[in-house]
């Protein structure tokens, strides 16, 4: 056996590898594993290359026991479930293991308890530095300085411990030797050996001391330096919350000064401003919205002053009358929204289902799936459908035109910032029907198709497309009769990361407006699902969205804030400002992306970070009251039984008369697992994946031939596939390769002809 490639192992080494036998069974023996020490887990596999795919074992050793057997081998347990017995080639390298791995218990033992101690460490009562102050950054460094020292000092500590151990363990093998009354030359070097043994130990015990001396001194400071820390953080927050208090009663003065100012200017005109009762209302509006002012965490809302609501455009500089017909149209929206209803209501409508089956309560051990699959691209996993919810990847695309009334709203406005509102409303409503639901929808066949026809209900007709398969793309299409178009092409990128799962949609959404010829285009943000192994499984939103209008250069960044135990913000809180094309400041949008999103117009802002400390302070917006512009709908009854599908969602996979034969209704493994029949339809699962594997692999041999015999003519690779009702080109907005509706779909339904469409199911 060969030495282990790393250096002999030091307190302060992460990782340690090397050969090591390890019993199997009474038939094989002891077998050579290669075992990797890493962060208090001893792991091993058959060789090097299976590092980084399969792991033949693990064992933690913070709950573990070390023992030693002979001059090679020795056994490392947890108490019965988990036992190696392993050898090394020589006693030498046998120590040197048994050293990393005491080591490494230690170190484990040390930040377990430390886990569980975190909450004293990190305790709500130390509220959190707003990002973008220096502050927070500075703290955060200090801390783990502090961190790094303290884990340096109990290492050192460890060592002392260790070298105690072995140091007497050394002088009582010598004494044992020396009282076995050898002569000669023998005896006198075990007399030198025990002279020198005896002089080692004094000078470890000189060190052993210095250091006991140099960790209680440490200890002291850090202890010290933790007090000062904390006494600053909390001088800062003192010194914040006095600052807004200040810029509150400012405001609240400079209010009642001008009020006044203004009551004694127009006593002879007070009967054309109204009775004093609705000012007084006005009063109370805006200092309750006042109250939520710290729900805003890169800026602070502060009420405007109530004038703003009286004067003429002429007497306040900045604000023109086209404020006040932004503000009437979105009082009178729902008002137009009502006067289509009286004429949708002559068409006699289909009636769609509101239950599905109940979902079956089959247990199934997750982490046997899932421990072989860290790291692998999700989509390339066959996953039972135990994991899957009976929808597919477009149906859930479809899941997005849930709020289309957003839309359809934002087609009627007459100010493209305005309209900017309702587009950035509907961007974080498409995650609300994320919130509880945890199963993965179905990968679509290539070739799958998904249609959403809701013209005469809700205007609009929705048509998916499978158009790519490695990796996995999806084209969306959306017509609606009330002036808008959405489409979009998202890959999703999927990563198992052991204790979660990371979904990243790759892809720019397109809404375009035929009333001004509006163009807005925007991202997704990241979806996590965590307790993938252990626990509850729970869902977050997290990332930053730019909403863009191409046309006018208006602007609405979202900020998706991650969920945090320690945060004292509301969960799943979104935020937002809309700027036009100066960077001038008109709304900010504030809510959760799993319940409402209102909005506010923005009358007066002051920006921070004068004398260049700017970004380090927050902007302060003063804003008319806030309005909701999206609430969540509430979910069916019955909903946690229905694996939380929407009123929608219940909907989509309905069975409908005329669609194409490639339509995901028509999917049978997905027919089957709605229906409760899970056992079959993992069975037709691994056919339609079987079969779709053969298709690619003769497309793929088609296409390799065509190349052979036109390559010296082009020398340019054909397209293995072509997508049915989608064409691939470039966008002229964002000079993305992507795929674009070229028509003829509904045609060919209104004619019942589908000979173009593969049989794929």
């Amino acid at each position: 056996m060969s030495e282990p490639k790393t250096p002999t192992p030091t307190p302060a080494g992460d990782t340690y590898k090397g050969w090591v036998f390890k019993w199997t069974n009474y038939i094989k023996g002891y077998q050579r594993r290669w075992f990797v020490l890493s962060n208090g887990l001893l792991s091993y596999y058959r060789t090097q290359a299976e590092m980084g795919h399969t792991c033949r074992g693990t064992i933690n050793l913070a709950t573990a026991t070390i023992t030693v057997d002979d001059a090679c081998n020795f056994v490392i347990s947890n108490g019965g479930a988990q036992t190696y017995h392993l050898k090394a080639s020589c006693e030498v390298e046998r120590q040197r293991w048994i050293t990393a791995l005491e080591l490494a218990k230690a170190k484990a033992a040390r930040m377990q308890a430390e886990s569980d101690d975190s909450g004293d460490d990190f305790s709500p009562s130390s509220p959190p530095m707003a990002p973008g102050q220096g502050g927070g950054s500075q703290n955060s460094e200090v801390q783990s300085a502090l961190r790094t020292l303290g884990s340096k000092v109990e290492d050192l500590s460890t060592c002392n411990d260790l070298i105690s151990k072995h140091g007497s363990a050394l002088q009582r093998s010598l004494s044992e030797l020396d009282s076995l009354r050898l002569t000669g030359e023998a005896g006198d070097k075990i007399r030198q050996v025990t002279e020198r043994a005896t002089l080692f130990r004094i000078t470890s015990n000189a060190m052993i001391n210095a250091c006991r001396d140099f960790l209680a001194l440490a200890q002291a400071h850090s202890k010290r330096w933790q007090k000062a820390l904390q006494a600053e953080r909390d001088q800062r927050v003192r010194l914040e919350e006095t600052l807004e208090q200040l810029a509150k009663q400012h405001n609240h003065l400079e209010r009642a000064f001008r009020g006044a100012a203004q009551a004694n200017a127009t006593a002879d005109n007070k009967s054309d401003v109204g009775p004093g009762k609705g000012e007084a209302s006005d009063e109370d509006d805006d200092n309750e919205f006042f109250d939520a002012v710290e729900e805003a965490p890169e800026f602070i809302t502060v009420p405007a002053d109530p004038q703003f609501h009286k004067r003429s455009s002429s007497n306040i500089s900045g604000f023109n009358s086209e404020m006040c017909a932004d503000d009437q149209s979105l009082n009178e929206e729902p008002l137009a929204m009502n006067q289509d209803s009286p004429s949708q209501e002559l068409v006699p409508l289909k009636k769609r289902r509101t239950r599905i089956p109940d979902k079956p309560n089959y247990s199934l051990n997750l982490w046997s799936i899932m421990k072989n699959c860290i790291g692998k691209e999700l989509s390339k996993i066959p996953m039972p459908v135990n994991f899957n919810e009976p929808i597919s990847m477009l149906q859930r695309l479809s899941e997005d035109l849930e709020y289309h009334e957003l839309l359809d709203k934002a087609s009627k406005c007459q100010s493209s910032l305005e309209q900017m509102c309702y587009v950035a409303a509907f961007s974080v409503s498409s995650y609300s029907t994320t919130v509880h639901r945890t199963g993965k929808p179905f990968n679509p066949l290539l070739g799958e198709t998904y249609e959403l026809d809701r013209r005469r209900e809700s205007g609009y007709r929705s048509l998916c497309e499978q158009v790519s398969h490695h990796p996995p793309a999806a084209a969306h299409h959306v017509i609606s009769d009330r002036g808008w178009t959405l489409r979009q092409e998202i890959t999703v990128a999927s990563k198992f990361r052991g204790k979660y799962l990371s979904i990243m949609p790759l892809g720019t959404i397109h809404a375009i407006f035929e009333k001004g010829n509006n163009h807005y285009t925007w991202k997704k943000v990241t979806t996590t699902v965590h307790n993938i192994i252990v626990g509850k499984l729970w869902i977050d939103q997290s990332g930053e969205i730019d909403v863009v209008n191409h046309t006018t250069g208006d602007r609405c960044h979202l900020k998706f804030a991650p969920y945090s135990y320690f945060s004292r913000d509301v969960a799943r809180k979104v935020t937002g400002v809309v700027m036009d094309k100066d960077g001038k400041a008109h709304y900010v949008l504030s809510g959760t992306w799993d319940e409402k999103m209102e909005f506010s117009r923005v009358m007066q802002s002051s920006r921070g970070g004068e004398n260049g400390t700017e970004g380090k302070q927050k902007t302060v917006y003063q804003t008319l009251k806030a309005r909701e512009v999206w609430r969540k709908n509430p979910l069916p009854e019955g909903a946690e039984t229905m694996y939380y599908f929407t009123n929608l969602a219940l909907t989509l996979n309905e069975t409908e008369e005329g669609v194409a034969p490639t339509d995901s209704r028509r999917r049978p493994d997905q027919r089957l697992m709605e229906d409760g029949r899970w056992d079959e339809a993992n069975s037709e699962k691994q056919r339609l994946e079987e079969k779709q594997r053969s298709v690619r692999r003769e497309r793929e041999r088609e296409a390799a031939s065509q190349r052979t015999s036109s390559q010296s003519e082009e020398g340019v690779p054909h397209e293995n596939y072509q997508a049915l009702w989608f064409e691939r080109c470039e966008d002229r907005i964002t000079g993305e390769q992507v795929h674009i509706y070229k028509g003829g779909y509904w045609e060919a339904k209104d004619r019942g002809s589908w000979e173009g469409c593969p049989d794929i199911f």
